[in-house]
Order: structure tokens, then C-alpha cells, then sequence
């Protein structure tokens, strides 16, 4: 019994290593504004070194091969709409962008659980790498309902980045300006599509185990428990947020998905996409990790880092806005796809996310 006991405890902790990596804690979130704007944003963690991300634009007409494990050339495509978004490791890789027609796609860590195809050289013209999902259905797809129809035919492989040492296990969450959410995961080697009507997605386990787990804080409120009283005593609580008891306030994918949920259905109502965004910004700031608490384990690469939470972003699916501030500097700056004219961009652009990497701060000292 004792041996059982101790190889049961061993793979509960397997397991949870795997939900839970530690470097490895993205939050993504949507808001609906009262003229109706979504507004999608996420916060990008990853403690064990930077991301090297680089802001993009990418025109129309831009030409894809898909690469696969083997050098070999998987699917391949030419986009359809402009992008503009984020990327990684010094690759035309998008893990979060919004194309000139609203869709938004952000790529997540989601170790344990995402488990692709087996590639299949018959099938190659209708194979991607899991990096280049996003920025196919970006580059292709202009609602929600088109990127699920492309998704009917593709095999989706996993091919190792060397940056890392493995094939990135990932799973993403999609919306477009209806209002629309749905997540795409890799499970069991099929593509599993969900609807995802809380807008809200973190990391391990499944989407839909994240969902069955929110019957476990249906008391949760936003109002505050009343008096109650006992024998001749009079209880009150201690202070606002009573009715958010039981909140979960670690790191874990589990406990941010719950949090995430709480925060965005009682969010104060916004107007617009520009208040919306704002409101966005300040929910999110509730998922900052530092950099202490989420290093995985291996050699210290994070010389020069501040933050685990290496940037913030969000998207004004109506207006086509795109804002983001950094581990280096918080003050928000901001991309108007409207002012791009992707009728005659011809280049794909790559830019820094910062142009000096220290925080802009306004002196407001007066002079006397």
C-alpha cells in the first residue's frame, strides 16, 4: 500500500509540474463596451528569459511556407488581409495580433495537454507548425466563423524550438468585433474548437476543464456578505470585498482563470473602446508576475530582466487600435491599423517594443 501511496504521490506531482510550469503564466481576457466593442488584451509571461518580441506590421499579398520538423516545406499560403502584432524570439512568428478586419488571435502555453499530429509527408500541403496557426488564420481569416472553416482541413504538427528544446505546446483564443470568442486547442492529436463565451483563457489544464472547474466558486459576488448574527453576537465583515471570499490569488492557471472570470464579469461599465481598454489595462495588472516568482528551473537567462510579465497588450476590435506597455516601461503606446495604408505597404515591418528600455516618466516638479 505504502509503494502505491508514493507512486500516486509522484505522479500527482507529475502533473502538476505539467499544469503549472512556472515561468509560464499568460492571461488573456475580452470586455464588451456598452456601443458593443470587444476589446481583447493578454498579458505575455515568460520568466525564463526575454522573448526578444519585436512589434510587426504585415502587409497583404505576404507569402508563408510552413516549416516542417524534417526542413521540409509543410502549407503554405499568401495572406489575404494586413496585420499588425506581436512577435518572438526573433521570428516572423505572430503570438498576438489583430488583422485589418478585427480578428484577434494570441497563442498560450499549455504544457501536458497539447498533443498534435504525427506529420504526414502525404499531407504536407495542408500541414502547419503549431507556431504558424496564428498568423495563418490572421493573414486568412476575417471573422470567427472563417478561421473554424479553415481550421476543418489542417494537420497541425509540432516542430522542436531550439530556443526552448521542445516542439511549444500551445492552444489559442480567438475573437472577432460581434462579440464572438472561441478557443483552439490541440488534444489527443485533433484540433478541438470551443466557444468560449467568458472571453477569458490561461494556461493547463483543457478549456473545457477550466470551465467545469468554475462550479466550484459559484458564490462568488460582487456583494458584500451581510450581518449576520449569532446568539446575542453581531457579525460584520471586516470590509469591502466580502462577497469575493474564497477568491484564489496564486499563480496557477486554474486559480487566474477563476480570477480572470471574476474581474471581467464585474468590471464597470465602459462606453467606448478607448475606456474599455483602459479598464482592460487595469484588470490585467492584477496578473503581473515578478520575476522571482515565476523563473523556471536551468541557468539564469533573465540578466536584464524586470518582470516576468514581458508585455501587455490590447486590441480595439472596432476601431482597429492596438496598445501595449512593457516589463521596461508602462506607459502605453499605440498602433492605429486606420492610419496604415496596407494598400501600398509592400514590407513587413519589424520594430522594437521599446525604443530605450527605461521607464518614461514625466516630471512634474514645479518650479519655485
Amino acid at each position: 500500500m505504502r509503494r502505491y501511496l508514493v507512486k500516486f504521490a509522484a505522479t500527482a506531482a507529475a502533473v502538476v509540474a505539467l499544469m503549472v510550469p512556472p515561468a509560464l503564466a499568460c492571461t488573456g481576457i475580452t470586455l464588451i463596451a456598452t456601443d458593443g466593442t470587444l476589446v481583447y488584451g493578454r498579458t505575455m509571461e515568460w520568466g525564463s528569459f526575454d522573448l526578444g518580441s519585436r512589434l510587426v506590421v504585415v502587409p497583404r499579398g505576404h507569402d508563408y511556407v510552413s516549416q516542417m520538423a524534417d526542413g521540409s516545406a509543410g502549407m503554405s499560403w499568401t495572406g489575404v488581409y494586413g496585420v499588425v502584432g506581436l512577435d518572438g524570439l526573433d521570428k516572423d512568428v505572430i503570438l498576438d495580433g489583430m488583422n485589418e478586419k478585427g480578428l484577434t488571435a494570441g497563442i498560450f502555453y499549455h504544457p501536458g495537454f497539447a498533443e498534435y499530429r504525427d506529420f504526414d509527408p502525404a499531407r504536407a500541403t495542408r500541414t502547419l507548425n503549431a507556431l504558424d496557426v496564428a498568423q495563418y488564420l490572421l493573414t486568412t481569416a476575417a471573422t470567427l466563423a472563417e478561421a473554424r472553416a479553415a481550421m476543418a482541413d489542417v494537420d497541425v504538427v509540432g516542430v522542436v524550438e531550439p530556443a526552448i528544446g521542445l516542439a511549444p505546446p500551445i492552444h489559442l483564443m480567438l475573437t472577432d468585433p460581434s462579440g464572438a470568442r472561441m478557443v483552439i486547442e490541440f488534444v489527443g492529436k485533433e484540433v478541438q474548437i470551443y466557444d468560449a463565451p467568458l472571453g477569458v483563457i490561461t494556461n493547463s489544464p483543457t478549456y473545457d476543464w477550466h470551465m467545469t472547474n468554475m462550479r466550484n466558486y459559484v458564490n462568488l459576488s460582487a456583494v458584500a456578505w451581510p450581518d449576520r448574527k449569532i446568539e446575542d453576537l453581531d457579525f460584520k465583515p471586516l470590509g469591502g470585498g466580502s462577497g469575493l471570499i474564497g477568491l484564489p490569488g496564486d499563480f496557477t492557471p486554474p486559480s487566474r482563470f477563476v480570477r480572470a472570470v471574476a474581474f471581467t464579469q464585474t468590471a464597470r461599465p465602459t462606453p467606448d473602446g478607448t475606456e474599455t481598454m483602459y479598464e482592460l489595462f487595469r484588470i490585467l495588472d492584477n496578473f503581473n508576475v515578478p520575476l522571482g516568482a515565476s523563473e523556471g528551473s536551468g541557468p539564469d537567462k533573465t540578466e536584464g530582466m524586470r518582470s516576468s510579465t514581458i508585455w501587455t497588450t490590447a486590441y480595439d476590435t472596432r476601431d482597429l487600435v492596438l496598445q501595449y506597455h512593457t516589463m521596461h516601461d508602462r506607459r502605453v503606446r499605440q498602433v492605429d491599423m486606420k492610419a496604415i495604408d496596407f494598400d501600398t505597404l509592400t514590407e513587413y515591418l519589424r520594430m522594437p517594443l521599446d525604443i530605450e528600455k527605461t521607464q518614461d516618466i514625466l516630471d512634474v516638479t514645479p518650479e519655485i
